[in-house]
């Protein structure tokens, strides 16, 4: 399965490090575009001076990682498509192109079902998808978030437990999933 992920779940470190690690076990292939990776390096201005340099190392051991992900949308594509935010049609026009079964991101209203299912697309929230993947195979994904688990623990300096580690990445319903 391929998914393109779109900036707004590859820029929040929780979520990424979720999708990408869940990605890294073979559970399915990432997708971006170069648009994407730059506005994650652009986003990360929010950080601070140094939040962009240190999104662009990120940004390059996530391309070093998957070498393949990086889809360049086809010539003149995205003329022909229409959302209802048009600073998304890059997203869409990648995931066309990149054959994508589906978009990962947290922007459901610029991202409609009817005109994604046209392109044969679905839309997938980062919680959802994730809990789909718990249920097919809870030790890959219980693995995995005790590692973000243990990271986020580490850069932080705080004693993070699963549960609102992942209310705080947005995915609250893994999170219950990961602690019942």
């Amino acid at each position: 399965m391929n998914m393109l992920l779109d900036a707004c779940v590859i820029y929040p470190t929780v979520m990424r490090e979720m999708l990408l690690g869940v990605a890294a076990t073979g559970a399915y292939t990432p997708l971006w575009s170069a648009r994407i990776l730059e506005e994650w390096a652009l986003a990360a201005r929010k950080l601070g001076p140094q939040g962009e340099a240190q999104a662009r190392g990120e940004v390059a051991m996530v391309q070093a990682a998957w070498p393949a992900a990086s889809i360049p949308p086809h010539a003149g594509l995205e003329a022909r498509l229409w959302l209802p935010d048009g600073n998304d049609i890059h997203v869409l026009a990648a995931a066309i192109s990149g054959n994508a079964d589906g978009i990962i991101t947290m922007n459901a209203k610029d991202f409609p079902r009817g005109i994604l299912a046209e392109e044969g697309l679905s839309r997938n929230d980062p919680d959802a998808f994730l809990l789909g993947h718990f249920h097919a195979a809870p030790e890959v994904v219980i693995d995995v978030a005790q590692a973000v688990v243990a990271e986020a623990r580490r850069l932080s300096g705080e004693d993070w437990n699963m549960r609102s580690l992942m209310k705080k990445a947005r995915m609250p319903r893994l999170g219950k999933a990961l602690t019942s």
